[in-house]
């Protein structure tokens, strides 16, 4: 940390138009010190105070937590600019200062580290308050509510033992409202949460204004390591080492009559976006009865109050002259920091206090929103206004999505695998959830785990919900392909097939009932929940288009069917970098045709079979060129092992002999011989080729038939990319390449038609990379397939790495899931090695990557520092690799 910058100073004062911080520190003073800081020297009245730095953090725990020794002296001289500047004196019985304690990382931590307010009150300084405040209830309102926090936070104690007590107070005294209590009985009650504190902790409640402050300051820094801090670290990748700095400000009240208020509001509309001043605020209230939902909190707008059809009056009537302050101060936030803020003031007789600004939280929508409008008022520019969007928010613009004001009963929650809401009736199987789907109906598919096999219903289902299996499933990958939400890994959801029914938190849940979920919380709820249909139009339009000028890495889809590649091509997608030619074999009467392929006695038999697939597979690729018209289209030859199309079940096994009119013992026995005990390392890919040369013939002339066809009826311009999988070494290359160039210039002669077209391999296995400048002699492109080459580099089958790998997340053995985010330190080493070699020996190769890791942000900036050409990803990620893309040229321009 930079230490010497500063002498070591560890305290930073604030106040009264000057601070020693400033928005720069955000390390060493947090988020909200730094913003503090910031605010007072702009000259926006904030309650003076001073933040203690994030070091004493760091140096707190490395002294198995205890202050450094120069703290105590440096805090006591920083309290008494505090007194000086707000006029009061800590621990005075006449006029004494209050203080409230916060803590602040870096980054904002929701509901981590709870705060104290009004510490510094004892039985003796009571009086004073009473006297400033002239009123006895409020003052012991505010003592009765310190003990409470101060008992809870600092000491430990649950808050349901004052609740019950204050509860238990409540009916004693025939009362409903915690307004209605007296001040005699709050007097009451700070002995009694005293007593609570000691009983509970055997410890007495602190009385010396200074005990109490630095226990706070303790608290703060013991909250840092709460589990419930470290959860929210791991699940938002912040390292530990950070640390919390902690803020003590004078205290300002709201609550010393009806020339006092508090309230919060944000310069626009978080929800929308739109430039309106918009918030809420209570006369003669604390902060906290604002968002408690005690009091209905009013609006501060006259505009506001029209749009909630408030009849309660807007701070614009109530306080003309300090709405007036408060919009001057607003104005003058949002223009400094050029960000929308959310603010949270309080009025103290009179005199307005901003407490806090910062960056507000908004909606994807809003967030568009706001950046093409601040483009439009000139305050930023686009690039800013494209590096400020999260990409991951894109997400939530491009699926239906809840209603946030609907009323739900969460019945479980799951993985958030694939984000967008949806309703539908629970259906078991994907047959199920295709014949329902055919009659109109909406379904959602529930099952353990998913498969190949269920391709068709999941496509059917408009939504998904798997009992195992992590973020990268078949079912997760396959539904964020097609862009269906989906839940998996539910594993308090449990499925009982023989009565087709579920039963999750305590309800049971029958075949044909409506249940909605949530993609992108991991929700399950039972009934209907409405949602909200996506648009992608005016603000979405203008940004992408900014996006696309900044970037270098084009963005590929990764597209089986034509309606995929018509909605990749919707979301800006710049060609097809991955088409498995294999999930077009699942459809109605094709699976028949592969069928009787696969159980064929010989090549005669299995050309045959082909002969009549053929002519499928052509018209697929028609249609997939048709809607890539001038884009490339990546094609990659058959690649899973052929036990796959084959029902491994008996009754599933009958309905194929009959169909195919075999035996069952021949269909049985062909299954058997089929068998593999590790499929994912065994006859697959190009090893297929190898040994049924006749497959990939068909495909090849399939993908140049289409070809030649569309540029001799259509005029298309048409260049292929058909790529070899799943191969190690070059001789396996150069064998198939020669096939298939044979094909390619037998179709094109028998067309009449000459194009171009290009033969290339997907390093997916270590081996290929390793021995990439070989292969690169022979491949025209190298696409990266980085699911197969995190799992055979690891040695981790990503279907089953669900099972452990979220123990390693908590264990903190792994930062992040392998399969989500590429492993930059090993698997990432071999994308770069693979890269290089290649070029050494083919300087003009094309790189891609078509991994799932190619709409992973973190993965992409990884892409663009090794130089590859192109990401390929699903046809929904297809914004956000966009927008990622173009955030990681922007710092790359932004370091030179």
């Amino acid at each position: 940390m930079d230490t010497q910058h500063h002498g070591h100073k560890l305290v930073f004062f604030f106040g009264d138009g000057r601070a020693e911080g400033d928005a720069s520190m955000k390390d060493l003073l947090g988020g909200k010190g730094a913003n503090l800081a910031e605010m007072t020297n702009i000259g926006v009245p904030v309650p003076a105070g001073f933040t203690i730095s994030t070091e004493v953090c760091t140096e707190y725990y490395a002294n198995e937590k205890t202050f450094p020794t120069n703290l105590s002296w440096r805090v006591d001289a920083a309290l008494g600019q505090v007194e000086k500047v707000m006029n009061a004196n800590f621990g005075d019985v006449d006029n004494p200062l209050l203080l409230s304690v916060r803590s602040g990382a870096r980054a904002s931590m929701p509901g981590m580290m709870d705060t104290v307010l009004n510490l510094g009150l004892n039985d003796e300084t009571i009086v004073g308050l009473i006297k400033k405040s002239g009123d006895e209830r409020f003052a012991y309102d505010s003592y009765r509510r310190f003990v409470q926090m101060y008992g809870n936070v600092v000491m430990g104690v649950e808050h349901h033992a004052f609740e019950a007590c204050l509860s238990e107070k409540k009916k004693e005294l025939g009362l409903t409202n915690d307004t209605e209590i007296t001040a005699a009985v709050l007097k009451e009650l700070v002995a009694d949460f005293k007593a609570i504190i000691k009983k509970e902790t055997g410890n007495t409640f602190p009385e010396v204004p200074k005990d109490q402050l630095w226990g706070a300051i303790a608290a703060v820094f013991d909250s840092w390591m709460k589990d419930s801090a470290i959860t929210y670290r791991r699940l938002h990748g912040f390292p530990e080492d950070w640390g919390t700095a902690v803020n003590v400000q004078s205290m300002v009240f709201g609550n010393m009559g009806d020339d006092c208020a508090t309230g919060v509001c944000f310069t626009r509309d978080p929800a929308t976006g739109q430039n309106r001043f918009y918030g809420e605020y209570l006369i003669n209230a604390q902060g906290e009865d604002v968002v408690a939902g005690i009091r209905t909190p009013q609006q501060i707008t006259l505009e506001g109050k029209k749009a909630m059809n408030s009849d309660l009056p807007a701070m614009a009537e109530t306080m003309p002259g300090l709405y007036g302050e408060l919009v001057r101060i607003y104005k003058r936030l949002e223009k400094h920091y050029r960000e929308m803020q959310d603010m949270e003031f309080t009025i103290q007789q009179g005199k307005l206090w901003i407490l806090q600004t910062r960056t507000g939280k908004r909606t994807a929508r809003a967030a568009l929103k706001i950046a093409v409008d601040m483009v439009g008022e000139g305050l930023v520019s686009k690039e800013e206004a494209v590096s400020r969007v999260d990409p991951s928010s894109l997400d939530q613009l491009l699926h239906p999505t809840l209603d946030p004001d609907a009323d739900k009963q969460v019945l479980a929650v799951g993985l958030a695998a694939s984000p967008g809401a949806a309703t539908g009736k629970v259906v078991f199987t994907a047959n199920d959830a295709e014949s329902e789907a055919n009659k109109g109906e909406a379904v959602v598919l529930v099952r353990e785990e998913t498969s190949p096999e269920d391709i068709h219903g999941m496509h059917a289902a408009k939504g998904i919900i798997t009992s195992t299996g992590g973020t990268t499933s078949h079912a997760a990958v396959v539904a964020r392909g097609m862009g269906r939400p989906c839940v998996s890994g539910c594993g308090a959801l449990v499925i009982d097939s023989e009565s087709g029914s579920f039963t999750a938190g305590g309800v049971t849940v029958k075949r044909g009932e409506w249940i909605t979920l949530d993609g992108a919380t991991g929700e399950v709820m039972l009934g209907k929940v409405p949602t909200r249909e996506p648009s992608l139009t005016g603000d979405f339009a203008a940004f992408m288009t900014w996006v696309d000028e900044v970037r270098r890495l084009r963005v590929r889809t990764n597209a089986d069917t034509p309606n995929d590649a018509r909605v990749a091509r919707k979301f800006g997608a710049e060609g097809i970098g991955l088409c498995r030619t294999e999930h077009m074999f699942f459809e109605g009467d094709r699976i028949i045709a592969v069928r009787e392929m696969i159980l064929a006695e010989n090549e005669k038999g299995r050309r045959k079979a082909l002969a009549k697939i053929l002519p499928m597979q052509r018209s697929d690729f028609e249609g997939i060129f048709r809607e890539m018209k001038g884009f490339p289209v990546t094609i990659r030859l058959l690649d899973p092992p052929l036990h796959e199309f084959i029902p491994h079940d008996e009754q599933g096994q009958k309905e194929v002999a009959k169909v195919l009119k075999k035996s069952i013992a021949s269909v049985k026995a062909r299954v058997d011989a089929l068998h593999e005990f590790n499929p994912m390392l065994g006859h697959r890919g190009c090893r297929l080729g190898v040994t049924y040369p006749e497959i990939y013939e068909m495909q090849v002339r399939a993908i140049m038939e289409a070809a030649c066809g569309l540029v001799k009826k259509e005029g298309f311009s048409i260049t292929p990319e058909i790529m070899i999988p799943l191969v190690s070494n070059v001789t396996e290359f150069s064998f198939l390449k020669e096939r298939c160039e044979a094909v390619c210039q037998k179709v094109m002669s028998e067309s009449g038609i000459a194009i171009s077209y290009m033969i290339g391999t997907m390093i997916e296995l270590p081996r290929a990379a390793l021995t990439a400048d070989a292969i690169a002699q022979e491949a025209e492109f190298f696409s990266f397939g980085t699911n197969d080459l995190t799992q055979t580099t690891m040695g981790i089958s990503r279907d089953d790495a669900g099972r452990f790998l979220t123990e390693y997340a908590e264990k903190k053995l792994i930062s992040k899931d392998p399969f989500v985010s590429i492993d930059q330190e090993g698997v990432g080493q071999l994308v770069v090695m693979g890269a290089d070699k290649g070029r050494q020996t083919n300087p003009d190769i094309k790189l891609g990557v078509c991994g799932e890791h190619g709409g992973d942000p973190d993965s992409i900036a990884f892409f663009e520092k090794v130089g590859l050409d192109y990401i390929s990803c699903s046809p929904y990620r297809v914004p956000i690799a966009r927008l990622a893309a173009a955030q990681v040229a922007l710092s790359k321009k932004n370091q030179k």
